[in-house]
């Protein structure tokens, strides 16, 4: 494991406009290897478009596929994939034809050989960076392929992906987070709530459970797709942490 701040060894900066040599597809040796033995982190829009793929309600994603973790001095827990217990810790959904929820993989699925880290600033402006992970055992590097890493994200379809992400890390990375917040359980309950189980939240909500205006009720009502119910509750739950 590398040290804070520190890349492994396999890692290395890359410029947003440099060019590397990579492919995945069921032709390569070691197709389907990278969805075993890992510990894959979830998003919010990760959850909801993996609710998507289900057809499960966001309680029940939670349920059956995912495991939480909150580690002393996080302010929010953690949220991870579950994996089989087959020996190779494989993720829940590979088969030997590969992924079966694929057009709605998680974004870390989709970016990988890259990562991506995205820095928030206090006018909320996102300053990004990548870097390329170019593990020994991953044969992919050896494809034809060339790209760099905006077309490598775009190619993915990693655009809205990284928009909610970058959404999220205004709560993640806010300025009150930086100075120390600690929030509450009652806070800590919302987090998840808000960002992860969104079914439940927008019928607590519509009941009058949360606290609302009228205005925002409305303004729920409205949210016609997945995506602009994760949008309100991310500004919602930014209101009810900060004040904003």
């Amino acid at each position: 494991m590398s040290k804070p701040g520190h890349l492994p060894d396999y890692a290395s900066q890359l410029p947003p406009a440099e060019t590397f040599s990579f492919a995945c597809h069921n032709k390569v040796k070691c197709f389907t290897d990278c969805c075993r033995m890992l510990e894959l982190a979830l998003t919010p829009y990760d959850v909801l478009r993996l609710r998507r793929a289900t057809q499960l309600r966001s309680e029940e994603v939670l349920e059956k596929y995912i495991i939480s973790e909150q580690e002393t001095g996080e302010p929010f827990p953690r949220f991870y994939l579950t994996m089989v217990d087959d020996g190779k810790a494989s993720c829940v959904f590979v088969s030997s034809e590969g992924c079966s929820v694929y057009p709605n993989r998680p974004g870390a699925c989709r970016s990988y050989p890259l990562g991506r880290a995205a820095i928030c600033a206090d006018d909320n402006t996102i300053t990004e960076s990548f870097i390329l992970l170019k593990e020994k055992h991953c044969c992919g590097f050896f494809e034809p392929d060339h790209q760099n890493a905006l077309q490598y994200s775009k190619a993915q379809g990693l655009d809205v992906y990284n928009s909610f992400n970058d959404s999220v890390a205004q709560i993640l990375q806010h300025e009150s987070i930086r100075q120390g917040f600690v929030p509450s359980p009652k806070q800590v309950e919302l987090f998840t709530l808000a960002l992860y189980n969104i079914d439940t939240f927008r019928d607590l909500f519509l009941e009058g459970t949360l606290d609302s205006t009228p205005a925002l009720t409305e303004q729920l009502s409205h949210c016609d797709s997945d995506e602009q119910l994760l949008q309100f509750s991310i500004s919602w739950l930014k209101q009810q942490l900060f004040s904003l």
